[in-house]
């Protein structure tokens, strides 16, 4: 399934159809014990199935609950926010009444707030001395500079940069004027940042705009740690008519945010995981830290307001007529179910809201909006030097209307098919598998600190939310030694890390496989890349961690599949060959008949059944860059269906091993593959791996092309390469654009045309045009030319760019990989005249 077919309601009946029919009317209920964020059980629900959450983690628990367990209590029910029920005629289908109610308090809420707390969002005032909203106060965290010549509080900054579209750049000026530093704002681009004055923060440490003095990182901890660590407004951005405007910073505003400390924050300790936690060693150690006092007023504003909203719910519910009942935790439906419902989603809200009301968020000058960004932009807790304060009150990215609207939104959306839905708070470990069939996406060994990371939002769920859900929110933080990922500061160093994560996953699929459903495979997801090879090329920890607790438990990998599941825009992939697809195992016990296998007969039998399968893992839904992760499926599949494979002095084949065997062959594979191009194209890739598109020797070149049966003067001909004095180069992508317009070039008309030449050309196509002009140009591109090797080739040379380091030119082949069946679809309707400019 598509992305764009995921509302499609007949794709979706089909679907349930199907699983009924496959299942004789009784589909067996789906369990995910390693939850997270809840899209398996989502789904499970919406294709009509029994859908059974639980997570170690109260915070993925309680979304969980938000997706599948509570909409489907309250579905068809109208709002009883007075007035709102009036709004439609019709009847409230699916969970839209619950939504509605929970759109209408969180604006209730948000008035409330500003009633309270308003005054110290003050508005700016333009030079034409109208006023108009702040969007944001852009700040710089500040240290004393340790020259005693100087002394200034010397700002640190990652970027001087506000906005950078073209004609409405904006940037902060600094000066230093009797000691003190002083910040106007420029727009002239020409006199604008460069590379080498853009911020005062790199990697090392800083540099002081008064005297040029280098400061050492270590300065800049211990003035933190000390509690010396200021910060000074830098710039205010106020709400424009489609624009924004950028003011010099005011005595006025600087006062409005030096409110005092709230008493009652967060203050619980931040963990201690340097991967993933940046900010302890600067002297922000509590949660409360990570926030400006007034930021703190805000959050605990809106956290006390749940309860107050709560209340209302419950009255309004009780005056609309709805029997109370018992409360949500004990199974009740009425009306103070109900207003737990509704409080439960507002204290989402408050969380979600957190994400943008950090001392960590950035200004975002590139985001096309020039906004304030989230700050869990990475699965980290990042240290942030110049930060953006957003307006609480503001319609732009930072203020509550805009952090909030996707919760009643995304309730809007739901349509769960099937009514039984459980989320509950187990460790994946001992928790009860009988009567159901797992369906996961395990953690991904020491990738990510999930329990660390999401303190940052269970410590103002737990303020908002512990009435309601008081064992799901009962311990100070998220529990963390039961949590199953190799965390090195928890458990001794990487081996003890190693040993309880492995310790750990052989107990859940051990216990999965006693209570398996024989009718049934189960499904397990992964999305994250092989760990570095050790000396022996042999892959290690994660993979091998994660397989050897499947196998060894008695499971055989039956059947796998990419599934298209990562956002290409996420911050990890832009710019980089980070996985696009998730790859799917299905696993059945495997037979009592099972036998041992030899060395040689594994690897017979890899090198018979791998290349096919490989074959048609290209030829589907799968990016280049995800190739070598979804030939381990295949590949151990036909590891896994043996008892053992035996080495030559009768020692069992470990998991690593296999790996390392598997990827071998891959390799054999690609190779073997070029075997299928035209000698133009093989020659190609020859020069291409030595070179890539970097000039190389005519006599080199020409014995290379000879060998393969081609000739440099029929390739330079068919606009392959270029060859002057003595040196020959392949045109890369880029090169070919500067020679042909994309409309320009007739692949119809190119008597000398290859494969090579094809890909080439689609490739710049893809990334000057988009998927509409790399369709357009195939459909025009001769039937001679195989479309099945066209996508080979571009795997194959995103594989050598890889290797080669280039990775710019990797990530253009890997997008050419990735979007290749969409450009074949659309290019079976593309019009030849269709107009490639627009």
């Amino acid at each position: 399934m598509v992305w764009e077919n995921a509302g499609d309601e007949n794709l979706l009946r089909r679907a349930r159809e199907e699983i009924l029919a496959s299942t004789d009317g009784n589909p067996p209920p789906i369990l995910d014990p390693f939850a997270g964020g809840g899209t398996i059980p989502l789904e499970a629900q919406r294709l009509g199935l029994e859908a059974h959450a639980s997570d170690l983690n109260p915070v993925a628990v309680l979304i969980n609950k938000a997706l599948i367990e509570i909409p489907p209590k309250f579905a068809g029910r109208p709002p009883v926010f007075p007035g709102a029920a009036d709004a439609q005629i019709n009847t409230w289908p699916r969970a839209t009444g619950l939504a509605e109610d929970v759109r209408r308090y969180g604006q209730w809420m948000r008035d409330e707030a500003e009633k309270r707390i308003g005054h110290l969002y003050p508005k700016a005032e333009l030079p034409d001395g109208t006023e108009a909203t702040v969007i944001a106060w852009i700040w710089a965290r500040t240290v004393t500079c340790p020259n005693p010549a100087c002394g200034i509080a010397m700002p640190l900054v990652r970027s001087w940069w506000l906005g950078k579209k073209k004609g409405k750049e904006a940037y902060v000026v600094p000066s230093v004027v009797d000691g003190k530093v002083e910040f106007s704002i420029g727009h002239d681009p020409k006199k604008g940042p460069t590379k080498d004055t853009d911020g005062t923060v790199g990697r090392t440490g800083a540099v002081c705009i008064g005297c040029g003095a280098a400061v050492e990182r270590e300065h800049i901890k211990a003035e933190g740690r000390a509690g010396r660590m200021g910060a000074q407004l830098m710039a205010t951005v106020a709400e424009g008519r489609r624009t924004r405007i950028y003011l010099d910073p005011t005595p006025e505003h600087e006062l409005a945010a030096q409110v005092e400390r709230p008493i009652d924050v967060p203050d619980q300790e931040l963990g201690y995981h340097p991967k993933d936690i940046w900010t302890p060693p600067y002297g922000l150690t509590t949660f409360a830290d990570l926030f400006t006092s007034r930021q703190l007023t805000a959050l605990i504003t809106f956290s006390d307001l749940v309860g107050d909203a709560r209340e209302r719910v419950l009255a309004n519910a009780l005056a609309a007529g709805v029997p109370e009942g018992g409360r949500l935790e004990a199974g009740g439906t009425g009306a103070a179910a109900y207003a737990d419902a509704v409080a439960t989603y507002l204290g989402l809200g408050v969380s979600r809201f957190t994400n943008y009301q950090a001392s960590l968020c950035r200004w975002r000058p590139d985001a096309g909006k020039e906004q304030v960004g989230d700050f869990f932009a990475r699965q980290a807790i990042p240290m942030t030097w110049d930060f953006a304060d957003a307006n609480c009150f503001s319609n732009s990215a930072g203020g509550w209307g805009p952090a909030f609207k996707f919760i009643p939104k995304c309730l809007d959306y739901l349509q769960p098919a099937a009514a039984t839905a459980t989320a509950v708070h187990a460790s994946a470990t001992n928790r009860a598998f009988t009567g159901h069939v797992i369906s996961t996406d395990p953690p991904y060994y020491d990738n990510i600190g999930y329990s660390d990371l999401s303190d940052f939002f269970y410590v103002w769920l737990r303020r908002s939310l512990r009435s309601i859900h008081p064992e799901l929110m009962g311990s100070m933080l998220v529990p963390k030694a039961e949590e199953l990922v190799a965390n090195p500061y928890r458990h001794e160093g990487k081996d003890g890390a190693h040993h309880f994560f492995e310790k750990g996953f052989r107990e859940v699929f051990r216990r999965a496989r006693q209570s398996a459903l024989l009718d049934f495979p189960i499904t397990v997801y992964y999305a994250f890349k092989q760990q570095d090879a050790n000396d022996n090329g042999e892959a290690s920890t994660g993979w091998e961690t994660l397989l050897e607790g499947m196998i060894h438990s008695g499971w055989a990998i039956t059947a796998t599949w990419p599934m298209r599941s990562e956002l290409g825009n996420r911050m990890l992939s832009q710019g980089t060959n980070a996985l696009a697809s998730s790859i799917v195992l299905a696993l059945r016990p495997r037979t009592e008949s099972a036998s041992t296998v030899d060395r040689r007969g594994f690897i017979n039998a890899l090198k018979d059944e791998l290349p096919q399968a490989l074959r048609e893992l290209q030829q589907g839904a799968i990016a280049p860059v995800d190739l070598p992760q979804a030939a381990i499926g295949p590949g151990m599949a036909v590891f896994s269906r043996y008892v053992g494979v035996l080495n030559d002095d009768g020692s069992k084949m470990t998991v690593r091993a296999a790996l390392a065997r598997i990827n071998e062959i891959l390799d054999e594979v690609l190779v073997e593959q070029e075997g299928d191009f035209d000698s133009d194209t093989r020659f190609a890739i020859a020069w291409f791996r030595q070179h890539g598109f970097d000039a190389g020797k005519f006599g080199d070149a020409d014995n290379m092309a000879r060998a393969r049966n081609a000739s440099l003067e029929h390739l330079e001909r068919s606009g392959i390469l270029t060859s002057r004095a003595g040196k020959v180069a392949l045109l890369s992508p880029a090169a070919l654009g500067e020679m042909y317009a994309v409309r320009d070039y007739d692949p119809g008309s190119d008597p000398h045309i290859s494969t090579w030449e094809v890909v080439m050309h689609l490739s710049h196509a893809l990334s000057e045009k988009g998927v509409p002009a790399a369709a357009a140009l195939l459909s025009r591109v001769p039937e001679s030319i195989d479309r099945d090797l066209c996508k080979e080739l571009s795997f194959l040379l995103f594989t050598i760019a890889e290797d080669l380091k280039r990775t710019q030119v990797a990530i253009e082949f890997n997008s050419l990989g990735t979007a290749w069946n969409d450009i074949v679809a659309e290019s079976r309707t593309a019009s030849t005249q269709l107009t490639l400019d627009t």
